[in-house]
């Protein structure tokens, strides 16, 4: 039952990935046909692959911004819940890297885990300028 429907909604958008190529066909040949007792055969097909990239160009500026991720407010955590979160938010590669490190030095000596621990709640200065 899942298969078939899986099988449906394929065809479906088979369907349609084809129709848009042969209206994308059509509308190049009929913008070749207007254009091509004005500026010749070569010009006419210059014109046709110029509107295909600019086209092409529009479409990827548009999903260029659509790939954007949404501006967050620079918000300076103030417990240190929230600068763990803000952490673990900005840089999760960096934050289960630390945290499989904290493990490991916690197995082989505790004083370490206690030094690391202090040294992440104080922080560091910011740069002077």
């Amino acid at each position: 039952m899942i298969l078939r429907r899986i099988l449906i909604a394929l065809s479906g958008i088979t369907a349609l990935a084809v129709s848009a190529g042969v209206i994308v066909v059509a509308l190049a040949f009929a913008l070749y046909a207007l254009v091509e007792p004005y500026v010749g055969r070569a010009g006419g097909a210059a014109v046709v692959a110029g509107a295909a990239a600019l086209l092409i160009g529009l479409i990827g500026i548009m999903l260029a911004n659509l790939g954007k991720p949404p501006k967050r407010k620079a918000v300076e955590p103030e417990t240190l819940v929230d600068r763990i979160v803000a952490f673990i938010r900005d840089r999760p590669v960096t934050a289960i890297a630390a945290a499989i490190a904290a493990g490991l030095m916690a197995v082989r000596n505790p004083k370490y885990l206690g030094a690391m621990i202090r040294a992440f709640v104080e922080g560091r200065e910011p740069p002077k300028r």
